[in-house]
């Protein structure tokens, strides 16, 4: 049976953000470990787990606002008693008015009698438990710079610095936390008038997660082009019905649908790398990622189970969902369990771009306009509309010859649509 945890009793404060989740559904936790941490103006707080157990669901997300009795998450094997404030950790730490870090104090490299002294991190920008992590990993909170909320320092955060491969314990000051050095800051205001405009919430979440695929993701990128000429007139003709009930059909439709059938093709491109890097999981479902640009900037919402459906049932469906991510109304679950990702700005324009691939996905379409181009056709040159094709795959488990013949059959199946069908 599943319990919810609450905010306990934190005095006076009301509508405290928080500012860290340190779990996600499925994860075991054991008592008094940190499930979320929030910050008020005076004082940095962790609300821990009220007994062992697994969280079944999280109630709440990064940037809630949350006063006491909220539920923040359910449980099950806990206890349903909520937890009182003596066991919730604080740490009285003024916050950062500035959005940045105090200047963290110097840590004295030895203790009395030369022995080595537990490190002090000062008023670095990281809560209890975070600060704990970095002792038993022996890592200097002062070398990195957070990612979190107001440049807050995540246990993600601390983590990244071994790196993937067991690197240092410790990164240098003058590096990322990754053995990269930093770009050095500059004043731009010595040349002419700044600006200085915070970052949109998405590009602040989904910004880590992009330079960490980046830096991990051995990328290549392979392009085609497909002769959609008999395609797109059939979606026009589709297009022309479906705005009489409120919808559209667009090419992406007819995208998703090919790439279903290449990804049965071609299994590898459907799948992930183990966690040991020694075996790939293959996934025989087929949930295909989009790419909506918003005004806040880039979400992938995700289409299920397309190998079920029509154009016409993946296009009202596609609708839908381009309107929540504009709205700012998408979900965690909407945006969950891709295994295969298209970015189109055929919308915008362009003659080829490369996408990053999303990992732990291993491969992503990007398609821009399609364009009318003279085509040989052993005879004469007829004008025929071409799709640029751009696919960006994960070379530890896609090959150049793999990733040629998965996007020839993309292509070939864009120039028919009857072979859509069958």
């Amino acid at each position: 049976m599943a319990t919810e945890v609450r905010i306990p009793d934190i005095g006076d404060y009301k509508d405290v953000p928080i500012v860290e989740v340190h779990v996600k559904e499925g994860d075991s936790v054991n008592a008094d470990e940190p499930l979320v941490s929030l910050e008020s103006d005076k004082a940095t707080m962790e609300v821990p787990a009220p007994s062992a157990g697994i969280v079944t669901k999280l109630l709440i997300k990064l940037g809630d606002k949350v006063s006491e009795g909220h539920p923040i998450v359910l449980m099950k094997d806990g206890d349903a008693a909520l937890p009182v404030m003596s066991s919730l950790i604080e740490q009285q730490e003024p916050a950062p008015s500035n959005g940045h870090p105090s200047t963290p104090t110097p840590t004295p490299a030895s203790g009395p009698n030369g022995r080595d002294a537990q490190p002090d991190f000062g008023q670095v920008h990281a809560g209890p438990s975070v600060r704990r992590l970095a002792r038993e990993l022996d890592i200097d909170l002062t070398t990195i710079r957070g990612t979190g909320e107001k440049g807050r320092i995540t246990r993600d955060d601390v983590k990244a610095v071994l790196g993937p491969a067991a690197a240092p314990m410790s990164a240098p000051a003058s590096t990322g936390g990754m053995g990269i050095p930093e770009i050095p800051a500059v004043d731009f205001s010595k040349f002419g008038p700044t600006e200085t405009r915070a970052l949109p919430r998405i590009k602040k979440i989904s910004g880590p997660h992009l330079h960490r695929a980046w830096l991990n993701v051995p990328l290549v990128t392979h392009q085609d082009e497909a002769d959609i000429t008999e395609t797109d007139v059939y979606r026009k003709e589709l297009d022309a019905g479906a705005k009489d009930n409120g919808y559209r059909v667009t090419l992406l439709a007819f995208l998703m649908k090919a790439a279903v059938s290449a990804l049965k093709q071609f299994p590898e491109v459907n799948s992930s790398l183990s966690p040991e890097k020694d075996s790939l999981i293959l996934k025989h479902y087929y949930h295909i990622g989009v790419a909506v640009d918003t005004p806040e900037g880039l979400v992938v919402p995700v289409i299920r189970d397309v190998d079920r459906k029509g154009i016409g049932d993946i296009s009202r469906e596609l609708g839908t969902l381009s309107k929540k991510a504009r709205d700012g109304k998408l979900g965690s679950a909407d945006m969950q369990g891709a295994s295969f990702t298209i970015s189109s700005l055929g919308g915008i324009g362009g003659t080829g771009f490369t996408p990053l691939v999303n990992a732990p996905e291993v491969a992503i379409l990007g398609v821009v306009r399609s364009r009318m181009a003279p085509v040989w056709n052993g005879e004469t040159f007829q004008p025929r509309m071409m799709l640029p094709l751009s696919v960006s795959y994960d070379h530890r488990v896609i090959d150049g010859a793999l990733a040629a013949r998965f996007t020839r059959h993309l292509a070939y199946m864009l120039e028919d649509v009857r072979r859509l069908v069958l």
